[in-house]
């Protein structure tokens, strides 16, 4: 039997090959032309300029007692050099900017498409399903790690050209050379897109279960700020090992010596196992939702 009569049979154009249908660079560039992107990645540049000019810029007033000297503290270790600079900016940014924005590339395209109407063109082209939620997926990773490296990018360039090239300073621990705390930063930053992979996964999940961009990004970013808040409650004792926050800010133990690895690891297999569930729940999902009525 020929190819053409093959592809006949099974009801398809002549030609047609579905892993050739909406190829990356194309989705790339759809998502590089939208505002939310070109406003995500620049927030990301624009932080830590942000925190340079509240160091220039800020007294050293002692005015709220304790509170103040905890601050102080942490920020004289911010301007103890490059290295330091760029952890303090993803330390204050991974609480809260970075999950919005991971939230943001993950949760936003397919519920978009779906509020648009565009989702059962797609469809229609035909694209498979399986292929184009796997695109929309890598294309957001990729735009999550541009964001990345944008962030500590900019923060340890500003940084070093600021407070110089010095070693990595911490409170626990003796000073870090700046090569090794170098790689020490690229550790964190590793770890963070790990932890971070949960918000995208539960964003995908989200993201395909509802047609308002919205409730899927303000979703995700919602149920992670209540399993911070839950994580805070003692009495829940050891459940809060469970929680897919829980080992958030492991990656502090990279600036000890020697680093403690232990929490890393378990954050990692803990963010594994809710990255499979929830990702296997989208595809589950998005296979059977009727998106051409």
């Amino acid at each position: 039997m020929s190819d053409s009569t093959m592809v006949r049979d099974i009801g398809a154009a002549v030609g047609y090959r579905p892993e050739h249908t909406l190829p990356l660079r194309a989705e790339w560039g759809r998502q590089a032309a939208r505002r939310r992107t070109q406003l995500a990645l620049g927030a990301m540049v624009l932080l830590p300029l942000i925190v340079l000019a509240a160091f220039q810029f800020g007294n050293d007033d002692d005015g709220d007692g304790g509170r103040r000297s905890e601050f102080s503290s942490l920020a004289d270790l911010a301007t103890a050099g490059g290295v330091n600079f760029a952890v303090f900016t993803v330390l204050v940014s991974s609480t809260f900017l970075l999950v919005v924005v991971v939230a943001l590339f993950f949760g936003d395209p397919i519920a978009s498409e779906a509020s648009w109407g565009s989702l059962r063109y797609l469809l229609a082209a035909p694209v498979p399903r399986s292929r184009l939620l796997l695109a929309k997926v890598l294309v957001a990773l990729g735009y999550t790690v541009l964001a990345m490296v944008l962030l500590v990018g900019t923060a340890l360039l500003i940084g070093t050209l600021r407070y110089g090239w010095e070693p990595l300073a911490s409170t626990v621990a003796a000073d870090i050379s700046a090569g090794e705390g170098l790689l020490r930063l690229l550790g964190i930053v590793s770890y963070l897109l790990v932890t971070l992979s949960v918000v995208a996964a539960l964003a995908v999940l989200l993201s395909v279960s509802t047609d308002a961009p919205l409730g899927a990004v303000g979703g995700a970013v919602v149920l992670v700020i209540v399993s911070s808040i839950l994580d805070q409650i003692e009495a829940l004792g050891g459940l809060r090992d469970l929680l897919p926050t829980h080992y958030n800010s492991a990656w502090l133990g990279l600036l000890s010596t020697p680093a403690q690895t232990d929490d890393i690891v378990k954050g990692a297999v803990s963010a594994i196992v809710y990255v499979t569930v929830f990702l296997s729940a989208a595809w589950w999902r998005f296979l059977r939702k009727d998106v051409v009525s």
